[in-house]
This record gives C-alpha cells, structure tokens and sequence, in this order.
C-alpha cells in the first residue's frame, strides 16, 4: 500500500520501458498496462479481483472456484502486476476466469480499463490501494472491497505523511476485512469508519492446498526413495548460500541428504547453479533436465507451479525471505501438506500467523548460524512429524476465514442488483 506519482501517461511509459528492459514486464501483453483489455468482456455480472503478486492471488483461487460453483452466471476478472504471477495462474484459473496485467495507476489508463471491463464489484487483496483506480472505481459509484487486508508499518508511515488523501482512499472502501488488529488500528487511524471494518484472519488459512502431479510426486518418491531431502522454500539472494552452508553441517549426520533449492525468482537458477558448482557441490538444475543421481547433493528445482510437489516429498523445509529482510513468505503452504516448518527471523509480512504457529510449537526460528543444526535435529521422524502435526491444527483453525469473504463479496453483489 503505497502513493503513487503515476500521474501522466508519458511517466508510465518510462516506467514500462525500464519495467521492460529488466525482464518485469510480459513483451506480448504490454498493452495490458495501458489499460488495454486483450480478451473481449464476458457477458453478464463480472467481479474483479486484484492482487500484487503471486501468494495474493493464489490465495484467491479457492474462494472464486466456490463462489462460481454458488453463482454460475458470475465471471471473474483477477489482475496482478508481475510476470510469475502469471505464469502460475495460467493453469491455476477455475472457470468463467479471466486474468490481465493490471495497469499502471494512470488515469487515461485506467479509464480505458474500467470502460471495457464494467466491473459489478472491486475487490483489493492485502495492501493494493491505489488513489486513481479508487477516484475512478468511485465516480462510476462501483462499489469496493478490501479483504486479507494488511498494512505494514512502514506503509502506515507513508500514509501518514498525506492525511488528507489517507482519508479520501478510506472514504472509497465501502468494507474491509483485516489480517490483524494491528492492520485493523492503522487502517482506522487513516480515517476508515469502523463499521466498515472487521478483524477475520488471513485468506490464506482457507486457501486449498497446493496443487501437484500425482504421476511425478510417485516418479520423484522413487528417485529419493530411502534418501532424506530437506527444502529450501522460497529463497531470496544470499539465502541460497546460507541454506548450502547448513547443508553442508547436516551431511556430516545424515551422509545421503539431498538439499532443494526453489528460489522464489527462478530466473535467478543459472547464476545460483553456477555458484553452488563454482564452491564445490554437486549440483542438477530442473529446468535443464538434469537429472537427481546419487552424487547429486543439491537440486535446483527452478520450474513454475511444483511447490506443492516439494513440500509433500520433502519433511522439512526452511521457508525463505525470513534470513533476509524481505518479511517472510506463507507458512500455510507447507503447513497444509506435512512439512515441519523452519524460518529465520524476518517475518514482518507474517509476524501474527508465526506467532500462532510458535506458541503451538509448529515451527522453530533459526539463525544463519543454527539452520544447520535445526536441520539435523528436525529431519528426525518423530521430530518432523510432531511439528507438521501442530502447524496442521493452526493452519485448520482460519478455514472459516474463506467462507466469511465469500459472504461479503456475494452479499455486496446482491446489493448491486
């Protein structure tokens, strides 16, 4: 959540081709973020959904496949801003789904967008509050839901420098459903009015798990069969070479251990591979069909769209960007299929569902220093088992969080007609 300076189209141009030249944006669908629509409007009552990236729109997946089995006749537009959110909703959609680049905050823009698409209902995930796309969203008096909704301090404090248009954005969001308490006490200090404002949880308690290929999960068991793995989820530079440091520690008590690294950019594999081999290790890279022999100590598994493929084969995994100040990634992800939990000691982005899962015992913090050592000791059966256990009865207590915004997006859309 942010102020945007996206003012003039020929600013957004700019930052399209910067955007473009560092690889951000789609060559093939650029006109997406000029506003311009790829695919024709489909009939009938359409919701648009956006979220940032991709944790916030898969998040999303489940609630829009239950309320288009409620609603058949109810289509559905989701847009993000990144190229590997994208990527992994292209074969994620449910139906009657449609997914576009959102465009950049610009008024011409955003006009474009809005007159082709005609949405019936807005809904904003977590953060994405953007000061045209709310004056626009409310001259054409749509109305506008926030939900999993979370703002961070350092978001509050900008904000906070522009009270005047902190509390025109409030006035636009017609009701938000917050993470937490703290997002709950900022948002309300901004100058939204409190009976638009309810406390439920995180979408991502009540998000399915991940999906995988059976066929694959059974071709891979059987490459690591009697080999234990541990997985390193989600990792951000300078983990990698962390994660490889503890590995090395961890060899010296489980001999046969096989280290998967899935960086959370996996455009970043080659150099993360060339690194690993340039420092020693044995190393096969996914995308390159390098295959897992039994001097392979580390696997780069750097395809889109296998995560729930790794947390079900691996019983430990270190979640990253929490070694790192990025803030954490969502533990919920391999808490639903049976992974312990190891994290660092970043986790701005995650602080009250790490809490929940600490106090159950369902996760351990680690330091650079103690990761190698968490390794050991978590790989053990019982070890891993236990904790898997805890953080599924945590992960199972926000099941109803999915259930109350499909509530209020299919009620706010009853109003509508």
């Amino acid at each position: 959540m942010y102020l945007t300076l996206t003012a003039w189209p020929a600013f957004g141009e700019w930052i399209l081709r910067r955007r473009l030249a560092r690889g951000k944006e789609h060559p093939v669908r650029l006109d997406e973020r000029r506003g311009v629509a790829s695919v024709p409007r489909p009939e009938g009552p359409l919701m648009w959904l956006h979220a940032a990236s991709v944790g916030e729109s898969v998040s999303l997946l489940e609630m829009i496949r239950r309320m288009g089995d409620e609603w058949p006749e109810l289509s559905f537009l989701v847009t993000t801003g990144t190229i590997t959110s994208a990527q992994v909703l292209a074969g994620r959609l449910p139906a009657h789904c449609i997914h576009q680049f959102v465009p950049l905050d610009i008024r011409p823009w955003m006009q474009r967008f809005l007159d082709h698409w005609t949405p019936d209902l807005v809904v904003l995930s977590e953060g994405e509050i953007w000061p045209t796309l709310l004056t626009e969203v409310g001259t054409r008096k749509i109305p506008v839901a926030m939900i999993n909704a979370r703002m961070t301090e350092r978001a509050f404090r900008r904000w906070r420098f522009a009270p005047g248009a902190a509390r025109a954005m409030m006035a636009r969001l017609d009701h938000v459903q917050a993470q937490d308490q703290a997002t709950a006490d900022r948002l309300l200090t901004l100058g939204l009015a409190p009976d638009r404002l309810e406390v439920t949880g995180t979408l991502k308690e009540g998000s399915a798990a991940l999906p995988h290929d059976e066929a694959e999960r059974q071709k891979m068991a059987q490459v690591l069969a009697g080999r234990p793995s541990w997985f390193a989820a989600s990792t951000h530079e300078g983990e990698e070479i962390l994660a490889a440091q503890a590995h090395k520690q961890a060899l010296r008590s489980w001999h046969k251990l096989l280290l998967v690294i899935a960086p959370r950019h996996p455009e970043r594999a080659p150099g993360i591979v060339a690194g690993l081999r340039a420092s020693g290790w044995k190393v096969a890279q996914r995308s390159a069909g390098e295959e897992i022999t039994s001097d392979i100590q580390i696997y780069v598994a750097d395809t889109m769209g296998e995560m729930g493929l790794w947390y079900r084969l691996c019983s430990v995994s270190f979640v990253g960007g929490s070694l790192v100040e990025i803030g954490g990634h969502n533990p919920f992800e391999p808490a639903a299929l049976g992974s312990a939990i190891l994290h660092g000691p970043h986790l701005v982005n995650f602080q009250d569902i790490y809490a929940r899962l600490e106090a159950a015992d369902a996760t351990r913090q680690v330091t650079a220093a103690t990761l190698g050592d968490a390794v050991v000791t978590t790989l053990e059966p019982d070890a891993a088992a236990r904790m898997a256990h805890a953080a599924w009865g945590v992960c199972s207590e926000g099941a109803d969080v999915t259930e109350r915004a499909m509530d209020l997006l299919l009620a706010m859309l009853d109003d509508v007609d």
